[in-house]
């Protein structure tokens, strides 16, 4: 189980970008620290779609439960690869997560996601039969929107690059407000689960083996060290 507990020297992380870590962080401006790039919530050490969720969550998740989210910082360094097969994994799981939840609104939006996500990486080669899995059970569960949704699509489609480059992060913005904002008992456990999720599907995608980080600092040593200026 991991620990909440957010270690000595390290800053509470809180909503939204931070000139630097005097005023605080979110998380991907710690990841920025720790992967030795300048203080910023975009860096380069994180693959854009993930990137994207990670400061949609944190955005979103209520102040007691941010520091939840402080041991899985170190996980996204590193984990980019082929940004467009890539992205549309993150961008399918974010939207399972929160398509059985959200409104009527976001899940028409979500489902489309899920599908148009799905053949894409079906067109690119790409077999998930474990994200296959979840996102048909998804779409099952909300059979009206999972309806809309193919009848919109059997009129458009977008090419994969187009949909990675310009539809992942609406998607993935759009599963974090759906469930942060779901008429259900406790939002933020399943925002936490979405992002983690999503990190180790870009895990096993990239051949990550997620318990080998041993060369990475722990974050309460690396916040000894001064922050590179914006």
């Amino acid at each position: 189980m991991r620990s909440t507990a957010i270690p000595e020297l390290v800053p509470t992380l809180s909503a939204g970008r931070h000139r630097s870590a005097r005023k605080g962080a979110c998380f991907m401006e710690f990841a920025s620290f720790l992967a030795g790039e300048r203080w910023s919530d975009h860096p380069s050490c994180t693959d854009p779609t993930l990137a994207t969720l990670a400061r949609a969550v944190n955005d979103t998740l209520r102040d007691d439960r941010r520091g939840e989210l402080v041991g899985d910082i170190p996980r996204v360094i590193e984990l980019r690869g082929d940004e467009l097969r890539l992205g549309l994994v993150v961008a399918l799981r974010a939207a399972t997560a929160a398509l059985p939840v959200a409104s009527m609104e976001r899940q028409r939006a979500l489902a489309v996601g899920i599908i148009a996500t799905f053949d894409a990486l079906a067109e690119l080669g790409i077999n998930r039969p474990r994200a296959q899995a979840d996102a048909e059970n998804a779409l099952a569960a909300v059979p009206d929107a999972a309806t809309w949704a193919r009848a919109h699509l059997a009129d458009w489609r977008a090419r994969p690059g187009d949909l990675a480059r310009h539809g992942c992060g609406a998607i993935v913005r759009t599963a974090a407000l759906g469930i942060a904002q779901a008429c259900i008992e406790d939002p933020d456990t399943l925002l936490v689960a979405m992002l983690r999720a999503a990190i180790e599907d870009a895990e096993a995608f990239l051949g990550r083996d997620p318990q080998d980080r041993g060369s990475e600092q722990p974050l309460s040593l690396a916040m000894t060290r001064e922050p590179q200026a914006v």
